[in-house]
């Protein structure tokens, strides 16, 4: 299993400091989030390129649906490019809460998710080097074919981890053509568990899932016990979860004191190293 952090906030230069923080305390990857207003991740994240040499390098999440999926495409291409083929991207609907501004793009699902799978399909139709798309949603046209060489990923294959609510179908479809899951726990008002990841993962497989698929897990280990950090992923690895994404949610994300217990919990190292 990797392990990886999800950056809360902060200041650009802050989370660039954790970024080489992360790599030289041993975790595989660094995720941000992707705000309405707020630091630009792919700014921070090219910054994070130059800076790192081994880190798995991503979003957590991108809102595709509110965003020009060739203007992702390109970031994350270049991303990739800058890294030498360390990007990720995980895209999702987008929350509608009343904590996120509202900027007056699409709220209705059915139209979301219609507009987050032809974005997906878009993407990777560029990353192969097609110039022309022609969907519901989304037309691309391009006559200039050295622009889409000159942003050619490194990456034979740039992962795309989706959001994928278990256990709805329709959402499970569309993991099906993706490399990652990012899950979302629909169970009756219960938090999913590694028994839950142990259900999906046979589930995507009878359905003919990537055999590589990753599957992602996330929560809180201790910083200052290392046997029960690991202990808390053990059951989660054993249920098939590829990646652990250390998360500090909680508010205020770019105080001081919330930045320290950032710093302390990556200075630490990945649970189980």
């Amino acid at each position: 299993m990797r392990k990886g952090f999800i950056l809360p906030g902060g200041s650009a230069p802050d989370q660039l400091e954790q970024a080489a923080l992360a790599e030289e305390a041993g975790w595989d990857g660094v995720f941000v989030w992707e705000a309405a207003y707020g630091v630009d991740p792919w700014s921070l994240l090219a910054a994070m390129a130059v800076r790192t040499t081994t880190v798995r390098l991503g979003t957590v999440l991108t809102p595709l649906p509110w965003r020009r999926p060739w203007k992702v495409a390109s970031q994350v291409a270049t991303l990739d490019q800058l890294s030498g083929g360390r990007a990720v991207v995980t895209v999702g609907l987008g929350a509608v809460t009343d904590e996120l501004p509202r900027t007056g793009e699409a709220t209705d699902r059915r139209e979301r998710a219609e507009r987050l799978d032809e974005g997906i399909d878009l993407m990777r139709a560029l990353w192969s080097g097609a110039s022309t798309y022609h969907g519901t949603h989304y037309d691309y046209v391009s006559t200039d074919p050295w622009l889409t060489v000159a942003v050619t990923p490194v990456q034979d294959r740039i992962p795309v981890w989706v959001a994928g609510a278990w256990n709805r179908p329709r959402s499970m479809q569309r993991v099906l053509r993706c490399d990652g899951v990012l899950p979302e726990w629909h169970l009756d008002g219960r938090d999913g568990g590694p028994g839950d990841v142990r259900d999906m993962r046979a589930w995507l497989a009878e359905h003919g899932a990537r055999a590589d698929l990753d599957v992602i897990a996330e929560g809180h280990t201790p910083a200052d016990d290392p046997v029960a950090a690991a202990a808390a992923l053990a059951p989660w690895a054993e249920a098939g979860a590829t990646w652990w994404l250390e998360t500090r949610w909680e508010s205020p994300h770019g105080d001081e004191a919330r930045m320290r217990e950032v710093r302390e919990r990556i200075a630490a190292g990945p649970p189980g190293a």
